[in-house]
């Protein structure tokens, strides 16, 4: 993978750089792909805030609703696999990274392929494991047992290869085949935004690819940390929708809306009005709400 390294800009509040990180040796044990028991789950690592000679970095726990918990607290939310698939050099090492905390550390070479931390999202805390390994090796096994395993998927491509974009549009078949009557959460990324003159895949190309095959869709750029936390953010959402009682959404939505402005609230209550009358307009209505990781 090719990224430039050593532009320290940043677009988006960055995950704060951890000292206290579960990582794993790769190649992968079976065992670790196999769902962890609830007693289990008490005994993992969690991430800490940490500033390495005192320098400091903006951190989730700035933000008011958002942010990253310590070692020390207690978690009754479930561990949630989430699984990183695409074609080599389109950025999944370096969004996994940046989750984990150790894109910027001196040992990240040897930092293995499998993150796990908790966060908060929108007041609760969940605990995501990502892993790396869609290109650990050649094992026809290990991709297939990718494709059953995971709680959520993110489906990587560069905007400036055509190619990795209908990998894709192949993986997200796949997927589809793989978990036929499960409603697993999938965000299709869209990496390396920055880089504006190399594009060859447009937003509007990317959004109607993801209403095509029913998924969510964002652009990211690692290189920048842009859209990066919102990303991991949107994949717990989703989870949450598929998974918690219609009750506990309701309750988070209501909690969300009541932070919208009304421009916003009118906007989004005239453009249902509008689709339901016109199968042209409800297209665009569904590719609009393709970019809203909050919602179905």
């Amino acid at each position: 993978m090719t990224l430039n390294r050593g532009d320290k800009r940043r677009g988006s509040t960055p995950f704060a750089a951890q000292q206290h990180l579960h990582r794993r040796s790769m190649p992968v044990d079976e065992r670790d792909l196999r769902p962890l028991p609830p007693d289990e789950l008490s005994g993992l690592v969690r991430c800490t805030s940490y500033s390495p000679g005192g320098a400091h970095r903006q951190s989730w726990a700035s933000d008011s609703s958002d942010s990253v918990t310590s070692s020390g607290s207690d978690s009754d939310g479930s561990l949630y696999k989430v699984i990183l698939l695409g074609e080599h050099g389109v950025g999944k090492t370096s969004l996994a990274r940046i989750f984990g905390g150790v894109e910027d550390c001196a040992d990240a070479e040897e930092a293995g392929n499998t993150y796990d931390r908790s966060i908060i999202v929108d007041g609760e805390e969940a605990s995501l494991m990502v892993f790396d390994i869609w290109e650990q090796d050649d094992s026809q096994w290990l991709q297939n047992h990718c494709m059953k395993m995971g709680d959520a998927y993110i489906i990587v491509y560069s905007v400036t290869d055509k190619v990795s974009f209908e990998k894709a549009s192949e993986l997200r078949i796949q997927l589809r085949r793989a978990r036929q009557t499960e409603d697993i959460p999938i965000i299709l990324v869209g990496n390396k935004s920055d880089l504006v003159r190399s594009r060859e895949v447009s937003v509007d190309e990317g959004r109607a690819c993801a209403v095509v095959f029913d998924c969510k869709f964002i652009e990211t750029s690692a290189a920048l940390h842009h859209n990066v936390k919102d990303l991991f953010e949107g994949i717990v959402r989703q989870i949450r929708l598929r998974k918690d009682s219609k009750e506990d959404n309701a309750r988070r939505m209501a909690n969300t809306k009541r932070r919208e402005s009304i421009s916003k609230k009118a906007k989004r209550f005239l453009g249902r009005i509008v689709a339901k009358n016109n199968k042209k307009m409800a297209f665009k209505a569904k590719s609009k709400s393709c970019h809203d990781l909050s919602v179905l």
